[in-house]
C-alpha cells in the first residue's frame, strides 16, 4: 500500500484495525557466531527509534539505487498513526516507501504473503507488543517468509518488537503488569534487549535474567543505538546520537557482565 492509498482508507476508516571505531567494534561482536546464517542476510536494528536516519541507513545496505522499503505493524496493530509517521520519515529518502496491513482477505488481497515480502529490498517491522507479532507470524507463516527473504539478502530491520523480533529471546513488556520474556524467530542467536535507556526496569530485568540463566547472553541497546548484523554476526554498533549505546551483556558465576561496546555515529 504506497502512501495515497493509506491515507485515502484510512479518512474512510479501512485500515484501523485496532490498531575507525567500527573495526573496533566489529572485534568485539557475538562470539558465538552462527555457521547456519546466510552469508548475506543483513539485519538492523535500533534499541527504540527507528527514524528517517535509520531507514536511510538501510536503503544503503540494500545497494539499490531506489530500494523499495516496506512496513509492516503486527506488533502495533497496524496503527494509522505509525503508518503515516512510516511515510513521513521515508519523504526525504530516495526510495519507494510501502506499508501491508497485517490484516489480510481472499476478497481483498490478490498476493500471498510470500508475493508481498518476497518483492521488496528491505522490511522494516514496528514496534509494539513482540508476543502478539510473533502469534500472527507464525499463524500465517510469516515467519517461515521472513527467513527466506533473510536468505536471499532482503534486509529486515526494525526497533523495539521490530529489533527483538529477529533474535532467539529477549525482553518484552508485551503481558500485564510486568517485565517477562519472549520467543523469538532466532535468525540471530542469543538474547536482546531493547529500550535500555528508555524504561527503567528493562536495564535490571535484563541482566537479572542473564546473571540466572532465564535469558541467553546478548546484546542490550539504548534507543538510539542500534547493530548491523551479517550472516548473523554484529558487524557495526552504531549510535544515532551521543551517550547512546549498545551493551554486551553476559554472565559470569552467576553475576552479570556488562560491557559497554564502541560505536560509530552514522
Amino acid at each position: 500500500m504506497k502512501r495515497r492509498e493509506f491515507l485515502v482508507s484510512s479518512l474512510a476508516g479501512v485500515t484501523a484495525l485496532g490498531v575507525s571505531a567500527g573495526a573496533q567494534a566489529a572485534s568485539q561482536a557475538d562470539p558465538r557466531p552462527d555457521p547456519a546464517a546466510p552469508a548475506k542476510g543483513k539485519i538492523l536494528i535500533a534499541g527504540g527509534r527507528y527514524d528517517t536516519k535509520w531507514i536511510g541507513y538501510m536503503a544503503k545496505l540494500t545497494g539499490k539505487r531506489r530500494p523499495k522499503l516496506l512496513f509492516i505493524a503486527p506488533a502495533s496493530f497496524d496503527r494509522p498513526e505509525g503508518v503515516v509517521r512510516w511515510f513521513e520519515n521515508c519523504a526525504p529518502l530516495d526510495v519507494e516507501a510501502s506499508f501491508q496491513p497485517s490484516a489480510i482477505a481472499t476478497a481483498t488481497e490478490k498476493r500471498g504473503w510470500d508475493e508481498i515480502l518476497l518483492s521488496v529490498d528491505g522490511i522494516v517491522v514496528s514496534g509494539g507488543n513482540t508476543l502478539n507479532q510473533q502469534a500472527i507470524w507464525k499463524a500465517h507463516g510469516i515467519d517461515a517468509i521472513l527467513r527466506q527473504a533473510w536468505e536471499r539478502g532482503i534486509v529486515l530491520g526494525g526497533a523495539s518488537a521490530g529489533s527483538l523480533a529477529w533474535f532467539e529471546e529477549g525482553t518484552t513488556d508485551s503481558r500485564a503488569k510486568e517485565l517477562s520474556t519472549v520467543q523469538c524467530l532466532g535468525f540471530i542467536k542469543g538474547s536482546h534487549s531493547p529500550h535500555y535507556d528508555g524504561e527503567k526496569n528493562r536495564r535490571p530485568f535484563y541482566q537479572n535474567a542473564v546473571a540466572t540463566g532465564l535469558l541467553k547472553p546478548g546484546y542490550a541497546c539504548d534507543n538510539n543505538a542500534g547493530i548491523y548484523f551479517e550472516g548473523g554476526t554484529a558487524k557495526r554498533f552504531l549510535s544515532a546520537q551521543p551517550g547512546s549505546n549498545v551493551y554486551r551483556v553476559s554472565a559470569s558465576g552467576g553475576q552479570v557482565v556488562e560491557t559497554i561496546v564502541p560505536t560509530e555515529s552514522f
